[in-house]
């Protein structure tokens, strides 16, 4: 998804090459505003030089509404230089679609199921699962910005060995013993011996509270306890085969290691036989793609899960899993370890407490999911310009005092003369918000976020420190590109879970 203002001057040159263009940024701004190498691509098929069909280009770019010139460089790369009306099109355009700017890239909207978190129940969430929450949360909310109907999903296991040893540990601090040697361990243990209720489903409430906290709220809470009943009704609706007593899913036939055994020899499902009512239940409820959110060593999972998509008529291509890799917090430069069993965990509310919320979200979601992952709590709880989301967050606020100010005074896209290099720096920068939400929703890649909006700041910042908004000349324009930038630093923020405060 490219923004109008430059697509139209694609079309314009896509209409005489008679193959897609692209327009991109040169790396040095001499080259020009634009530039594209759409010639050499075209050589082949047309059978001329590069060089010769740059020619071509340029002619017609020159010819093109707010083109102010287009010159050849080899080997056959046409770059454009754009005139204030086009800078004035371009922020129109910005402004007059406003928190919707960059909206609706998906070409075919979907109703999508996004399963994410989905922790067992027997302590509180884990920073671990903070980047899954985060992750998940941000991947649901670029899609429903590119317009597809999202559901979020947090799958409740309350059943299985985990959780009766977990019920083991809490039983033996109520009896004043120690937990099994591999119980769970945790001071929270103690705390919920001392309740006379279910130690499940208390736990599960306070994930809720902190997911919630943590600004991610679950449209759907599926029980394992839900599904378990439901097994043997599934199972009939797809086909299986016997061998040693048991009963067998062919996994295999869509990219399994080895096939699953779905039903004991003594009849007890097993925990992937589960998982065929889970998604049953999935499309029955009208979604048409199904996204799970799932840890490093879950990468087995991902030809399960597809098998029983095929298993039950359905597209296996439908159903993406997505891996996320560790996380580790550092303090003081020392690692701190994450065992729920043993008690020396770093809880999401800890972290919450100690750095925030918008630190929180923002800096799990400064690297891509593949990508293991440091947080530097030291960093993350600065309130200067070294720490990222802060400096992020400081241009808004800037910004909104700036708007504040003006109390009122009219602001205007169209450019009273020339628009100057920092200006027009930042325009183009704003310009490039449709394709990078667009490419981080296809991608399924929040951080490309957080990494644009650093450099829309800094943008901002080098256009602050060179011109003067406010009574100056060029103040109408320069209001107008003030509103702009607030508004795409707002949505690229909320996009990630992040707040753009008016004041800091």
């Amino acid at each position: 998804m490219t923004a109008k203002a430059i697509a139209r001057l694609e079309r314009g040159l896509e209409d005489e090459l008679g193959v897609p263009v692209a327009l991109e940024r040169p790396a040095n701004p001499e080259h020009g505003d634009y530039a594209t190498n759409a010639a050499m691509r075209a050589a082949p098929m047309k059978r001329k030089l590069p060089m010769e069909i740059a020619e071509e280009l340029r002619v017609v770019a020159s010819g093109l509404p707010g083109v102010k010139d287009a010159a050849v460089a080899p080997p056959g790369f046409v770059n454009l230089q754009l005139d204030p009306a086009w800078y004035g099109e371009a922020l129109g355009e910005i402004l007059a679609a406003g928190a919707d700017y960059g909206a609706g890239s998906a070409a075919e909207p979907e109703k999508v199921q996004v399963e994410f978190v989905s922790a067992n129940p027997t302590g509180p969430l884990t920073v671990a699962s903070a980047r899954n929450a985060a992750y998940g949360d941000s991947v649901a909310r670029l899609l429903d910005f590119a317009g597809n109907t999202v559901d979020r999903e947090f799958y409740v296991n309350d059943g299985g060995a985990q959780i009766d040893l977990f019920h083991e540990s809490v039983d033996a601090r109520r009896r004043g013993e120690e937990p099994p040697p591999d119980g769970y361990q945790g001071d929270y243990v103690g705390e919920l011996a001392e309740l006379d209720t279910d130690p499940v489903k208390v736990m599960e409430e306070r994930i809720r509270e902190t997911l919630e906290r943590f600004r991610v709220h679950m449209d759907l809470w599926v029980h394992q306890s839900e599904m378990e009943p439901l097994v043997e009704e599934a199972l009939a609706e797809i086909e299986l085969y016997e061998k040693e007593g048991a009963r067998w899913l062919a996994t295999t036939g869509w990219g399994d290691d080895k096939d699953r055994v779905v039903l004991r020899s003594d009849g007890r499902p097993t925990y992937f036989a589960v998982d065929v009512p889970h998604m049953r239940l999935k499309w029955n409820r009208g979604h048409e793609r199904l996204i799970y959110v799932l840890g490093a060593d879950h990468h087995g999972y991902i030809a399960r899960l597809k098998a029983i998509a095929g298993a039950l008529g359905r597209d296996p291509e439908q159903v993406e899993i997505l891996i996320y890799q560790l996380v580790h917090v550092t303090e003081g430069g020392q690692a701190r370890k994450v065992s729920k069993r043993r008690g020396d965990v770093v809880f999401l509310d800890e972290l919450l407490d100690e750095i925030g919320v918008d630190a929180a979200r923002w800096h799990l979601l400064s690297r891509g999911h593949e990508q293991a992952m440091d947080i530097d709590v030291d960093l993350a709880r600065e309130r200067t310009e070294k720490n990222p989301v802060y400096y992020v967050q400081y241009a808004h606020a800037r910004i909104a005092g700036i708007l504040r100010n003006a109390k009122g005074r009219p602001s205007s896209p169209e450019p009273v003369g020339q628009v100057a290099p920092a200006e027009r720096e930042l325009v183009k920068r704003l310009a490039e918000f449709p394709a990078v939400v667009a490419e981080a929703t296809e991608r399924r890649g929040p951080h490309a976020l957080p990494t644009y909006a650093i450099r829309v700041a800094d943008d901002f910042h080098r256009f602050y420190h060179d011109h003067r908004v406010l009574e100056s000349e060029e103040e109408p324009f320069r209001l107008a590109l003030c509103n702009a930038t607030a508004s795409v630093i707002a949505r690229a923020l909320d996009l990630i879970g992040v707040e753009a405060p008016e004041r800091m």
